[in-house]
């Protein structure tokens, strides 16, 4: 923005509850009261059972911490389909029956993943036939990868590629299928490039991003990386924060006092605060929610983040 400073975008109808002031170049938004929602990514695709004996595998796995995420405060479930002995699933079939799994046991907000380098999980068929109401979606190309400082080395690096053209036949099937997109972005240049795709109507505001930070390759995990971000979403915009590992904690902190939204769940970190292990996404959650109300906001239920996020609940899964 020329003369330096942030803008500070209007949040959407309902979603806020912030005060904003502006004193010369700096803004500053104080949360009043607002309702935040809590999203739980149940388990991811890089994580096993070895490093966290919590993370689901099986249907009912997922129905179970699911439920016990719901319970303790979610709203929405982030979900990468496995197969019962934990590796990727990428079919429709599996991600309709961990679907209706989990709705035979709570009324969460279902969110499909789409992420993967996979090239049959690329054609993202479970979102045309499944519907869930909401689909996440990478926003750009990088290098993806963990550095482990003890031994100098990587756990995984590769290059996850996600080309314009890319994003954009999968905003095709989301629209499509009546799926809401959730951007997905790892750096500054991937907010950006929602706002091409605005302009060519692939995009409607109000957009939901997941601003994802601490992966080596995409911007660092810290408030001043988190407040930039944020502050230069577009007009009407909802966003929530996804730390990796023990970031989480602090980052959470720093999203809920800005008037974002939340995420937490073994896909991104095992910890709770004092460094213990979640037994559950339900820990981790019930953790998020204290947070929440000790910022002085509330929980979103489900039908108040369906109202934030503008769903309307139409999933056939």
């Amino acid at each position: 923005m020329p003369g330096g400073g942030y803008t500070v975008y209007p949040r959407a109808p309902g979603a806020s509850g912030l005060s904003e002031r502006t004193k010369g170049s700096d803004t500053m938004t104080t949360v009043t009261s607002d309702k935040a929602i809590v999203t739980c990514a149940l388990s991811g695709v890089v994580t096993s059972r070895a490093q966290c004996p919590g993370i689901p595998y099986t249907v009912e796995d997922y129905a179970r911490e699911a439920k016990r995420a719901w319970e303790a405060g979610a709203a929405v479930v982030h979900v990468h389909a496995r197969t019962d002995d934990g590796a990727p699933d990428y079919t429709s079939e599996r991600y309709r029956a961990i679907g209706e799994a989990i709705r035979a046991v709570c009324p969460v907000v279902l969110n499909y993943s789409t992420g993967t380098l996979d090239p049959e999980g690329r054609k993202a068929r479970h979102i045309t036939d499944c519907r869930p109401e909401i689909g996440a979606l990478n926003m750009g190309s990088m290098n993806y990868a963990k550095f482990n400082r003890r031994t100098r080395d990587w756990v995984f690096n590769f290059v996850f590629e996600n080309s314009l053209d890319y994003i954009g036949g999968l905003l095709d099937q989301m629209t499509e299928a009546g799926v809401k997109p959730e951007l997905e972005c790892f750096d500054t240049g991937h907010v950006a490039s929602a706002e091409p795709f605005i302009a060519m109507g692939k995009l409607k505001p109000p957009l939901d991003f997941s601003l994802i930070m601490g992966v080596v390759g995409g911007i660092p995990a810290s408030t001043r990386h988190l407040a930039f971000q944020s502050q230069n979403l577009p007009v009407g915009s909802t966003w929530k924060v996804v730390g990796i590992s023990r970031e989480q904690w602090p980052l959470c902190a720093a999203a809920l006092t800005l008037g974002g939204n939340i995420r937490v769940g073994f896909e991104d970190n095992f910890y709770l605060p004092d460094g213990s292990m979640a037994r559950s996404n339900g820990d981790l959650v019930a953790k998020a929610v204290a947070m929440i109300r000790d910022m002085g906001r509330e929980p979103a239920t489900v039908a108040d983040a369906r109202a934030i996020l503008g769903l309307s609940f139409s999933s056939t899964v």
